[in-house]
């Protein structure tokens, strides 16, 4: 059987660019070679696009750059069916491929930006499409639709950068209608990146100028009692929903730090509740799963709480594939290791693009 190629495309201008690096390098370490050529784009953090010809090993570090890289770019028509890339010289040549696997992580790389190019170029890609993913990264669009669907999420209202000018009297708006603790969070950015947690008008207010670096519209959220856990899903219409991981973050919620810095933070699949709970919160994942249009694959977030209620926290497009990243421990209990994931996700794309 003719190999197909597939194009992983890492790094990105997003502050998540170095957690990209890293989820290339399983990703395309785990593509399986007797079915997959692969080729390697990068994205540095000032926005250029490279073919790189080097050491897988060199992504994760970030010495990528430095190695055999030749500008290119992924071209907007479909009869080019791939990238254009470009040499010294001033030479061009078509990079051809049958499927695209993007494996970047926040601003431009899950939020459906990059996501509507794919579609434009009419190339199967890894993932959900433009208007899921897009509604996903949006923790203000995923409040709206899930909750108009039934699905159970944290009470919340939304601040836009033009109330800073009027925060004092926001901020009794927003204690007005929540009670401390209060999660900000920048609408459209992953990996906890600016978040904080406030019990105290003060600490609010400093949350929200933080979280203000990071977008330039919030989510502000009543904190929960409760533990952490997840499901991972993949599929189009028939889906593996993984069984849930409980997360016991080492810091006072799970942050950028926790999840990808802390060797004290703990993980535990499957998570330690009831059969009835981890059935509970599997069904409410797949709901919101097909609810918001999701394809390929998601994590979702929940929280179990003190009272038992299963409230969903989040749902990420391109969830991490970092050594200790959740997604891939789930389905590796599942019975679906690094290998089958990856074929199983490029299949999938192929199949949605009627390949």
């Amino acid at each position: 059987m003719e190999k197909l190629t597939v194009a992983v495309i890492f790094g990105g201008k997003s502050n998540e660019h170095d957690i990209s690096l890293i989820s290339a390098t399983h990703i395309i370490n785990s593509i399986p070679r007797d079915k997959y050529d692969v080729v390697m784009i990068g994205i540095t953090k000032e926005g250029r696009w490279l073919r790189y010809e080097g050491e897988t090993e060199n992504i994760k570090n970030g010495s990528w750059t430095s190695g055999k890289t030749s500008p290119c770019i992924l071209s907007p028509d479909p009869t080019d069916s791939g990238f254009i890339q470009t040499s010294d010289k001033g030479s061009i040549s078509k990079i051809k491929v049958d499927c695209v696997f993007p494996a970047l992580h926040g601003k431009n790389g899950e939020d459906g930006t990059i996501q509507g190019l794919f579609q434009m170029s009419q190339l199967p890609f890894v993932g959900c499409d433009m208007l899921s993913s897009a509604c996903c990264m949006d923790k203000e669009f995923t409040h709206r639709i899930l909750e108009s669907c039934g699905v159970k999420m944290a009470k919340w209202v939304s601040v836009r950068e033009n109330d800073l000018p009027m925060l004092d009297e926001k901020c009794v708006e927003i204690t007005s209608k929540l009670k401390y603790p209060l999660f900000i969070k920048p609408s459209r950015s992953g990996s906890s990146v600016g978040i904080s947690k406030a019990y105290t008008v003060d600490e609010l207010k400093n949350g929200i100028k933080l979280a203000f670096q990071y977008d330039s519209k919030l989510v502000i959220e009543q904190g929960l009692t409760g533990i952490e856990c997840e499901c991972a899903v993949m599929g189009n219409d028939k889906l593996i929903v993984s069984t849930i991981g409980e997360i016991a973050p080492a810091n006072d919620f799970y942050d950028f730090e926790s999840k990808y810095n802390d060797p004290t933070e703990q993980t535990f699949i499957p998570a330690r509740f009831t059969e009835e709970q981890i059935k509970s919160i599997r069904a409410v994942a797949e709901k919101a799963y097909r609810s918001i249009g999701c394809e390929g694959l998601a994590r979702v977030d929940f929280f179990l709480t003190d009272d038992k209620e299963v409230v969903l926290n989040e749902i990420n497009t391109l969830p991490g594939h970092t050594p200790i990243s959740m997604y891939p421990k789930l389905m590796e209990h599942e019975g679906v290791d690094a290998d089958n994931e990856m074929d199983r996700l490029i299949t999938l794309a192929l199949e949605r693009a009627g390949r």
